[in-house]
């Protein structure tokens, strides 16, 4: 897991990690940029230290191919296919935090959930 909005292209021709803008970049960076400037310990970009220390994301968000590439993504295929326009949203370092976590998760992210609908 990570703490990071992550846009579309999630993949590249060269299937490196590059990054891969799509016709619609400027929306989804806006839309990944309305969830992270709301989630401060996201938006500060270096989220989790201890164990990705070399790891930072501007402003809390990344192009999902210059992080790492995912050929034949959900996300990707939804936007090229359908027309849907998706961002994957990590929520946190651990992937599976324990049950007692889940308010202290909900309070660092509903003001970016609020926020991220209002983009509609």
């Amino acid at each position: 897991g990570s703490l990071v909005v992550n846009y579309p292209f999630d993949d590249d021709e060269q299937g490196v990690a590059i990054y891969s803008k799509s016709p619609d970049d400027a929306v989804f960076q806006q839309l990944a940029l309305s969830y992270s400037k709301e989630n401060t310990k996201m938006y500060q970009g270096s989220p989790c230290q201890d164990m990705y220390p070399n790891e930072y994301f501007p402003h809390g968000i990344t192009n999902g191919a210059q992080w790492y590439n995912v050929p034949g993504g959900m996300q990707d295929w939804n936007y090229l296919n359908t027309n849907c326009f998706e961002v994957t949203i990590e929520l946190g370092c651990v992937k599976y935090p324990r049950a007692e976590e889940l308010p202290k998760y909900w309070e660092q992210n509903r003001r970016s959930l609020l926020q991220f609908m209002k983009q509609v």
